[in-house]
């Protein structure tokens, strides 16, 4: 403990991180492999643990081997129902699996940073050497080399205590493997599903060539039906379309009609009215020579 007392604080919350860390690690090891055991257990049909994960793989299972029958992938499923429902234990098992290398990462960590506090010391320490006051500062030759140690004591008292936990880490997790509950679990969820579930399931998937054939024709069947179907809507459509237009053309005729009879009732006053811009050119023509016999007249009589 004297050994720790003398470690500077940086190197002390190095080493706490650690610990913090390790123990978290622990935790969460025994809480995912209690969980994987506990959901095994209710695969099988000893427990009562996972009803809801057992329910929403049931129904992805069934959903699939009606479409698919016994070419149903069953182990897909049961990876991607996993991946849905029991997602925090599978982030728990990734950083389970990383925790060994972030212990060591970190003890290099603080290696590095004792090694630094060291060489800043003793740099310190030898720059005071180069002084005139050398000899007055010969008293604090030993609290700088007690200093550097400290520092070289951060550098190996982290790497000890981060290779120490991922060494117990790696065991603990050599005896309670999440990973091997966990392929466990999907083992024995696929032999229950495969051996249990499988065969008191009805299925749309021909069993056979004959079977296959019928489906294709079933299926055959259904499509031109609805083909029928859609292009008796067509025609229906068409129809109502075609009345419609049938009475906008008739529209259209009346309207062409009433626009024919004003052009004729026009062209009938054009005629009248030149006929009668002719005769009055004929009058004014009558009255001009008229006018000229009677000016003859008049300058004769004058004479």
């Amino acid at each position: 403990m004297s050994n720790f007392r003398n470690i500077p604080p940086a190197g002390l919350i190095v080493i706490a991180v650690i610990g913090a860390l390790f123990v978290l690690a622990v935790i969460l090891l025994l809480y995912v492999h209690m969980r994987y055991r506990l959901l095994s257990l209710g695969a099988s049909g000893q427990g009562e643990e996972g009803r809801g994960f057992r329910g929403a793989l049931l129904k992805e299972y069934v959903a699939a081997y009606k479409k698919y029958g016994r070419d149903v992938n069953t182990p897909a499923i049961i990876t991607d129902v996993i991946s849905a429902r029991l997602s925090g234990l599978l982030l728990c098992e990734r950083f389970l699996n990383n925790a060994v290398s972030l212990f060591v990462t970190l003890g290099l960590f603080g290696t590095f940073l004792g090694l630094s506090l060291s060489v800043a010391s003793l740099t310190e320490l030898i720059g005071l050497s180069n002084t005139e006051e050398w000899l007055s500062v010969l008293d604090s030759v030993g609290g700088g080399l007690m200093s550097a140690l400290s520092g070289m004591g951060v550098a190996f008292y982290t790497s000890l205590v981060g290779a120490g936990c991922s060494i117990l880490l790696t065991v603990l997790r050599t005896i309670f493997s999440p990973q091997a509950q966990r392929e466990k679990l999907e083992t024995r969820l696929e032999l229950w599903l495969d051996m249990e579930v499988a065969p008191g399931l009805a299925t749309d998937a021909a069993k056979d060539d004959a079977q296959l054939v019928r489906q294709m024709i079933e299926a055959m069947k259904t499509a031109s039906g609805e083909v029928s179907r859609a292009l008796n809507g067509a025609c229906a459509s068409f129809g109502r379309a075609t009345e419609a237009n049938r009475a906008s053309l008739q529209t259209f005729d009346g309207t062409v009609e009433k626009f024919n009879g004003g052009v004729h009732d026009f062209g009938e006053v054009d005629y009248n009215l030149r006929g009668t811009v002719e005769r009055l050119d004929l009058a004014v023509r009558d009255l001009s020579a008229a006018m000229r016999e009677i000016n003859r007249r008049m300058e004769g009589a004058g004479k």
